[in-house]
């Protein structure tokens, strides 16, 4: 059975809608209720983890800060009083205040490009390129502020609207725009010098 593109979508759709609505519902329940917490946990962990990677390269610091994202969940969810949209984006700016947190606390930045540096030598030879690659774009990642860390994962590895990312960044969409086209552009110009040199 041959299914088509657009039905695909709308069975897809109707999936997302019914978890949103037992989202609302869950979030009510977790509450009180640590199974109840346990399902929002499940539903939502993956998504976190990965942005998580995707601000620190490495997963097992991702992992530690995912924890502790949904340590402060459980701890805070009683204050919590948004509408389910909210609570996605209410546990992205967990993540992303807890990832940037260990980066400034521990001073990670010099670390993680030294590890980056490491990784390039221990890939076999034809991985070799792309490993560059990657590290580059780390080091040119981190080189950025936080904020632009932020906004650049949440609107391409995590695909947030910009509405989205700034209700995260307790901010207005245009600023948001703004402040994503001048993280590209530093971004471009990191990049461009990192592979003529």
């Amino acid at each position: 059975m041959i299914v088509s593109a657009s039905k695909l979508r709308r069975i897809i759709s109707l999936d997302n809608e019914s978890k949103a609505a037992n989202d609302g519902q869950l979030i009510a329940e977790a509450r009180s209720d640590p199974a109840a917490f346990v399902q929002l946990y499940r539903r939502h962990y993956d998504a976190i983890f990965r942005y998580c990677v995707h601000r620190l390269f490495e997963r097992h610091i991702a992992e530690d800060i995912t924890a502790e994202v949904f340590l402060k969940v459980v701890e805070n969810l009683h204050r919590f009083k948004g509408s389910k949209q909210q609570f996605r984006n209410w546990l992205y700016k967990i993540a992303t205040n807890a990832a940037n947190d260990h980066l400034r606390k521990t001073a990670r930045r010099d670390g993680l490009l030294k590890g980056a540096r490491q990784q390039i030598g221990s890939q076999i030879a034809d991985c070799r390129e792309t490993s560059e690659k990657l590290a580059f774009l780390r080091e040119a990642m981190f080189s950025l502020k936080p904020r632009y860390q932020t906004i650049i994962t949440l609107r391409f590895f995590e695909n947030l609207k910009l509405t989205e990312i700034a209700e995260v960044l307790a901010s207005n969409p245009g600023t948001v725009r703004s402040q994503l086209a001048r993280a590209l552009t530093k971004l471009r110009k990191i990049l461009a010098t990192d592979f003529t040199v």
